[in-house]
């Protein structure tokens, strides 16, 4: 094997193990817009189970988030139906939306809008939280001066 194929077989195995895994989340959480009313409720789901809005019916059958060692993405796989007036469903959305770019792939319909707002897990611990260290108070303070006589 060559200095330059060995190399390259390095750097591929150390770019496919750097990838980390998705992290599959039990809540999809949307928001959906009443162009009518002129009203925006947010609204939880469980991945696999049908939400109601309005007369859209709602599934996310995955919901996945990057591990925060990553740049945030948030996507989920929605089916979206329509009832009818007789109460037939038609599918009027199939595919992926992205919270980070709700405009992307977010549902648009002539009365309802409905995007991706984010994924859960109500059992996940916290997200670590990053204080700042304000500098003026981490310096030495000088030792109080006598007052003058």
């Amino acid at each position: 094997m060559s200095r330059l194929s060995w190399c390259l077989l390095v750097l591929l195995i150390g770019a496919t193990s750097a990838v980390a895994e998705d992290i599959k989340n039990p809540v999809a959480v949307f928001a959906g817009l009443d162009k009518i009313l002129g009203i925006t409720k947010n609204f939880e789901e469980k991945v696999g189970q049908d939400v109601k809005f309005s007369n859209l019916v709602i599934k996310a059958e995955v919901c996945n988030t990057t591990p925060i060692t990553e740049d945030p993405k948030t996507a989920a796989f929605v089916e979206i139906d329509e009832i009818r007036k007789d109460d037939t469903k038609k599918r009027i959305f199939s595919g992926w939306m992205f919270a980070e770019s709700p405009g992307l792939n977010g549902l648009e319909h002539p009365v309802l809008d409905v995007w991706l707002v984010g994924c859960k897990d109500p059992n996940a611990p916290p997200p670590p939280v990053e204080t700042e260290v304000d500098p003026l108070q981490t310096q030495d303070k000088p030792a109080d001066t006598p007052a003058p006589d």
